[in-house]
């Protein structure tokens, strides 16, 4: 049985909850990880790479700095960031696996979520039985429940302890990852020993470049296969796909080799690798397939006539005593 007011009366004792839950879904919302495409889009150039887009590996130096574009596609994870922080510990100790708290817990943000979500537009449609609102409650009992422990771990990670905070006034051992994150530089991150390459190397790196470009004109992936890792095959065959299913192809001739040189080369075990400047001028268009050059439509973009100047970071990698594959590119 419904009795009259017994809506209005719950919706008022119910009013600061919607707001506390209003506030509570806003910062979730805020907080809450985002997400953007793996690849910036937009044209396509020369190297089958978006222009705006970094990928491969590097081997240990996939991240570092090195005067490029950061690398934001990679089939190695993603390091910790090794900032210190302002009381000279590092950030990385204070991250835990790295990521705020809703990166390392996807599925209860979700959860938590969901239920606030739920809560908060349940109570703007109002009440209409006693078992609905026996139900609400419930669910923001619940709600409450999962902020309070999504709260309290969030705190527990913030307040990890240290120094004499043991319970007999004895000094807490540290976890074996802030130990190793306080150990120097040298011992956190192994980059591999620095050597050289000589000029038949340089002239290695220059002919894998040119047939590149030419495999990549053809949309060739048998060729492609012979001259790059696995991952960077992967990446091409992806863009390849992408033109095909667009109905255009990417057309680079008259390439030009301006400039290349050697900026690093270091050894990882039995491989190594070798990073190289490389600047070049080249025809560089995008056909649409079926068409001819007589067509009105046959370009969809570029100037067939007019070369363009380019500048990338290419990294090589082999085996000892074997031939170098292109294993990464870095926008400049």
């Amino acid at each position: 049985m419904t009795f009259p007011g017994m809506d209005t009366a719950m919706s008022r004792r119910l009013a600061p909850w919607g707001a506390v839950l209003s506030l509570i879904v806003g910062l979730t919302i805020a907080f809450a990880p985002s997400f953007a495409d793996a690849r910036a889009g937009g044209s396509t150039s020369s190297s089958g790479a978006s222009s705006s887009s970094s990928m491969g590996s590097r081997g240990q130096r996939t991240f570092e700095q090195n005067g490029a574009a950061p690398i934001t596609r990679s089939a190695n994870p993603t390091p910790a960031s090794p900032s210190a922080s302002p009381m000279g510990a590092p950030a990385g100790a204070a991250a835990g696996a790295g990521g705020s708290f809703f990166q390392r817990h996807p599925f209860l943000t979700g959860l938590a979520g969901g239920f606030l979500g739920s809560m908060l537009f349940s109570s703007m449609g109002g009440f209409g039985h006693a078992l609905g609102g026996l139900m609400t409650i419930l669910l923001i009992g619940i709600g409450i429940w999962l902020v309070v422990m999504l709260v309290r771990s969030l705190w527990g990670r913030s307040t990890a302890p240290s120094g004499n905070m043991g319970g007999m006034g004895g000094p807490t051992p540290l976890p074996r990852s802030v130990g190793a994150a306080a150990a120097p530089a040298a011992e956190q991150h192994y980059r591999g020993h620095d050597t050289t390459v000589g000029e038949a190397d340089l002239s290695a790196f220059q002919s894998v470049h040119a047939a590149v470009q030419e495999a990549w004109s053809r949309a060739d992936l048998g060729a492609l296969r012979r001259l790059m890792t696995p991952e960077m095959l992967g990446y091409f065959s992806e863009e390849l796909t992408r033109n095909a299913s667009g109905g255009v192809q990417n057309i680079v001739a008259n390439v030009n080799l301006t400039k290349g040189e050697v900026t690093e080369s270091w050894i990882e075990g039995d491989l190594q690798y070798a990073t190289a400047y490389l600047g070049w001028s080249a025809l560089d268009y995008v056909m649409r397939l079926g068409r001819q050059p007589s067509d009105p439509d046959y370009l969809a973009s570029g100037d067939p006539r007019a070369p363009i100047q380019s500048e990338e970071m290419w990294t090589f990698v082999r085996r000892q005593g074997g031939s170098w594959l292109l294993s990464a590119i870095q926008q400049i």
